[in-house]
């Protein structure tokens, strides 16, 4: 298998959580729907709950970022730790810009 570039990861990483939010989310709204219960609260309460499987879809796995972690530590290589903090920090920004898009697409957080 190809090694991708960090940059290339680095993006990627990004739309992976923001698709996997977004996607989950609505889906699972047309899935009330057809049930019957209220889409925008469900939409809503989704985004937040599939927050933290975004992040992990988007940075492949846990396994692979806690190898990559230790070996950043046990072996000093802290070019691996930044690139993977890096990698984690952008899975968390795809995963807080599709909540907030989320956010304002359901009006949810505004009381009447």
């Amino acid at each position: 298998m190809k090694e991708i570039g960090f940059f290339p990861a680095f993006i990627e990483s990004y739309f992976i959580a923001l698709g996997v939010l977004l996607g989950g989310s609505l889906i699972g709204g047309i899935a009330s729907f057809l049930t019957g219960q209220p889409p925008l609260t469900t939409v809503y309460r989704l985004s937040s709950a599939l927050r933290i499987w975004a992040i992990v879809a988007a940075i492949g796995g846990t396994f692979d970022a806690v190898y990559t972690f230790e070996r950043g530590f046990l072996n000093a290589e802290t070019r691996d730790l930044f690139k993977q903090f890096l990698l984690i920090l952008s899975a968390l920004g795809g995963a807080q810009t599709g909540a907030l898009v989320i956010n304002w697409l359901t009006q949810e957080h505004i009381s009447p």
